[in-house]
C-alpha cells in the first residue's frame, strides 16, 4: 500500500505552517478540509519525525498557544516531497491529456 496520501496530508500541513506557524490545530483542520483529530496525528508524525518542533508563545495569555516551526530537516522534507508531487501530477497531466486527445480522436473533433 503506497504512502502517498500519507505523504501529501504531511506536505500540505508543512506548507501551511511555514506560512503560518502560530495556527492552532483547529484552524489547520478547517484549512486542510480534515478532522482535529487527523490533524493532531498529522502534527505528532511531524514532529516525532523530527520535521516540524514546537515553540511556546512567550507573550501570549493563551498558555496553550504554540508557534510549529518546520526544522531544518523540516524544510528539506518539503522540499523533497514537493519535487515528487510535482513528478506525479506532471504524470498524471500528460495521462490525461493522452486520453483527451484520444477522445476526441474518436469523436472526430480533432
Amino acid at each position: 500500500m503506497s504512502d502517498l496520501p500519507r505523504k501529501e496530508s504531511h506536505l500540505k500541513v508543512l506548507r501551511l505552517l511555514e506560512a503560518n506557524p502560530g495556527v492552532s490545530q483547529r484552524e489547520l483542520a478547517h484549512d486542510l478540509g480534515i478532522s482535529l483529530g487527523k490533524t493532531n496525528y498529522c502534527i505528532r508524525a511531524l514532529l516525532s519525525e523530527g520535521l516540524i518542533k514546537m515553540q511556546n508563545f512567550r507573550n501570549s495569555d493563551n498558555k496553550a498557544a504554540y508557534a510549529y516551526l518546520l526544522t531544518p530537516e523540516g524544510i528539506v522534507a518539503k522540499a523533497d516531497l514537493t519535487r515528487r508531487f510535482l513528478a506525479q501530477k506532471l504524470q498524471e497531466y500528460e495521462a490525461l491529456r493522452r486520453e483527451i486527445d484520444h477522445l476526441r480522436e474518436e469523436a472526430g473533433d480533432s
